[in-house]
């Protein structure tokens, strides 16, 4: 198992005149972007870098954003990705935690992370890729300073969402970076040898993983710094895009947006889409625009990935026992995957429990510096995902919800993400989040927070119907409430429910029902 480096230095020789890297009219060789990679090792080495040092870096996808990750591996430093979503706390936890001893941030989000260079010890050096980065850059040396690297050396340290509580740290060594990367590959069409790439999730999450593997084959990585419908799908035909990581609110907006302009995607293998679960509406509509053979499911999480893949005929297929289409695909041909209860018992079929899975080097070894939290999340090289889910008879992983998101109206479970998806599947409905508020009788009842276009008519006894019919009575909203405005998202796209529920529970002891 060799480390990073070497298989992007292979590359960058072997395609050395390819287009390697594409960003709005900005275009470079393999040999391009790569020297852009070497510069920035020696430059952050002549600022005191040293082999396994953390660097920090908050950007959108950028050439600079390359540069970084090319450099990271060439110059042996450990990068740590933080999220342009986050605030300034979580900027200041990430690297006060990690250690890091320099930040790199982009000019536009410096207001999030300014000042820090004299409030996190340890903290050396703030480098702001302002109009000086270029010449910054064209003054380092172009030798390659060829480090020596082992394959546990820690090449990537990333953070869970932090939807709750403090984000945590999870180091990738070189062995287990191109691991994971590997099992993207496996997601999917295998693809062909200069294929592209597009990137319009942020390089610092999921969409990170694909830029190595197709760089090794020659292939585009195409930046997309911010995403919007109409620009998605027109660079998809302009830039003949082949794959793309795209999260289930990406997919949604395109739905509702459609394909007024009738765009093509005659390139198109494979749309990838995970970090949470896709409405059935939402599925069928996207075939419309993209095609019946182009969508790919995954799940998994930082802690652990992939862990499921589902194909697109399997996705619209028919398995006698099962619903391919709500759920998250079975496990991958290298990943154990079970369903536990509290106690640690492996469930049977189609019994609802925490999701537990082992990926030998495709998983943490534990969270950064927090031993505590490791015990908890971690039991006999397993797992433990925090996931509430079920397997069936064939296999069929279904993601009921997060277990802290669970809803216990009556004595009953109730989990957000089914009734989401229901919800979902009214034509007038754009997003929709659910969350637990409190019920004199019942301790808890669901809510749901309902997004809409602005002028649209639709009401409350509609979608508690729906739902109704569904699901069941005891399952349907207590309240509905109807907004234009957007659902707050964490760093993956994910709904921040607690962000939304948190109001309806100021002035309660505890966040625990009770009839």
């Amino acid at each position: 198992m060799m480390e990073l480096r070497t298989q992007l230095r292979r590359a960058a020789a072997y395609f050395a005149n390819r287009e390697a890297l594409v960003h709005g009219d900005r275009r470079f060789t393999f040999a391009e972007a790569w020297s852009r990679g070497v510069r920035l090792a020696n430059a952050l080495a002549d600022a005191g870098l040293q082999p396994g040092d953390r660097v920090a870096t908050l950007e959108k996808n950028s050439v600079e954003a390359v540069d970084i990750f090319l450099a990271a591996a060439i110059g042996n430093f450990v990068r740590v990705p933080l999220y342009a979503r986050n605030r300034r706390e979580s900027h200041d936890h990430m690297m006060r935690h990690t250690g890091c001893r320099v930040a790199l941030v982009d000019e536009a989000l410096l207001p999030e992370i300014a000042g820090l260079d004299s409030e996190v010890p340890g903290l050396d050096r703030l480098i702001v890729r302002d109009a000086r980065y270029e010449n910054w850059l064209a003054q380092a040396s172009d030798i390659d300073p060829d480090p020596a690297i082992a394959p546990d050396d820690i090449l990537v340290i990333r953070h869970t969402g932090g939807t709750t509580g403090a984000p945590k740290g999870v180091a990738y060594t070189h062995r287990s970076w191109m691991t994971i990367c590997g099992g993207f590959q496996a997601v999917g069409p295998r693809p062909e040898p200069g294929a592209t790439v597009l990137h319009v999730g942020p390089l610092s999450h999921a969409s990170g993983f694909m830029f190595s593997p197709y760089w090794a084959i020659g292939g585009r990585n195409v930046m997309m710094e911010a995403f919007d419908p109409e620009g998605f799908l027109d660079i998809l035909q302009r830039e003949e895009v082949g794959y793309a990581f795209v999260a289930p609110t990406m997919l949604n907006a395109v739905v509702h947006h459609g394909n007024p302009h009738g765009h093509a995607f005659p390139k198109l293998k494979c749309l990838l889409s995970a970090s949470a679960p896709i409405s059935e509406a939402t599925l069928r509509k996207s075939c419309e625009i993209f095609g019946d053979e182009v969508l790919h499911s995954a799940y998994g999480q930082t802690e652990i990935l992939p862990v499921t893949s589902l194909g697109p005929r399997e996705w619209f297929g028919r398995t006698e026992g099962s619903t391919p289409l709500q759920s998250v695909g079975r496990a991958m041909p290298f990943v154990d995957l079970e369903i536990r209860d509290a106690d640690g018992r492996v469930l049977g079929p189609d019994e609802p429990g925490e999701i537990v899975a082992r990926f030998e080097n495709g998983q943490m070894q534990g969270f950064w510096n927090d031993p505590e939290e490791t015990a908890q999340r971690m039991v006999d090289g397993w797992v433990k995902t925090g996931d509430v889910g079920r397997i069936d008879a064939n296999g069929f992983l279904y993601l009921l919800d997060r277990a802290n998101d669970l809803i216990v109206s009556g004595g009953y479970n109730i989990y957000p993400a089914e009734i989401e998806n229901v919800i979902a599947d009214h034509p007038l409905v754009i997003a929709a989040a659910v969350f637990g508020i409190p019920h004199e009788k019942w301790g808890e009842t669901p809510l749901a927070r309902v997004v809409v276009a602005p002028g649209t008519v639709i009401s409350e006894q509609e979608i508690t119907d729906l739902v109704s019919r569904r699901l069941g009575s005891f399952k349907k909203p207590g309240q509905v409430v109807f907004t234009t405005d957007p659902l707050p998202l964490s760093n993956v796209g994910k709904v921040l429910r607690s962000k939304l529920r948190e109001p309806y529970w100021a002035g309660h002891a505890s966040r625990i029902s009770g009839a």
